[in-house]
């Protein structure tokens, strides 16, 4: 029995603990801000973020991709100032949450999408390293969710079996994508159901 006790949580950060890094919302208010084309823009997104994400090209190669493919009337450090700037706390999840960890007898690492620049920003700004004992960050593992490969990683860094684990992130795909290999998985929908789930896990922990 207690090769199968709970052991680790695995945590998203973007919606669940803070906001997306560089999601849709902020492209499109840079677009109203710097005067882009948000289609364009937008399309050029696609092609080439999860090579960003992955670790594969930095910010830099990132923005002359996207952004400085024309000539701008803004400099690139204006617009990266904008796009850490859309990192945010999102409600009660993270203070509440570096608390609990404190004396709730589990590790938790982080499993998350992020740029390199983007994640190093979040981590240092935000003090992730109050709630997380290891991150496994997509830039920095070059994959990412929901390749099954990036929770096989996360596992083997945690050295736990599935059953030992519980994931959470907002968005259901990758909830998903983690069940599938046997990990208990939930969907964050807000800060009530999540801490919810939480102290229900530290009691089953406990007995």
């Amino acid at each position: 029995m207690e090769a199968a006790a709970l052991k680790v949580l695995f945590f998203d950060i973007g919606g669940v603990l803070l906001t997306n890094g560089w999601g849709r919302d902020s492209r499109k208010l840079a677009a109203e801000q710097f005067g882009l084309d948000y289609d364009e823009v937008n399309e050029i997104h696609n092609f080439i973020f999860n090579v960003y994400e992955i670790g594969s090209i930095d910010l830099d190669e990132y923005l002359d991709t996207v952004i400085f493919n024309h000539p701008r009337d803004f400099t690139r450090e204006d617009f990266k100032e904008f796009m850490f700037s859309r990192s945010k706390e999102l409600p009660d999840t993270l203070a509440w949450l570096k608390q609990w960890k404190k004396d709730c007898g589990f590790r938790i690492i982080s499993i998350n999408n992020e740029g390199k620049e983007l994640n190093d920003y979040r981590v240092k700004k935000f003090k992730l390293h109050e709630v997380f004992d290891a991150f496994v960050s997509s830039c920095e593992v070059n994959m990412r969710k929901p390749d099954p490969g990036i929770f096989k990683l996360a596992m083997g860094i945690a050295q736990a079996l599935p059953q030992q684990c519980v994931y959470f992130d907002d968005r259901i795909m990758f909830a998903n994508a983690a069940q599938k290999l046997g990990i208990r998985s939930y969907q964050h929908t807000s800060f009530e159901s999540t801490q919810k789930i939480l102290e229900e896990l530290k009691k089953e922990k406990s007995n």
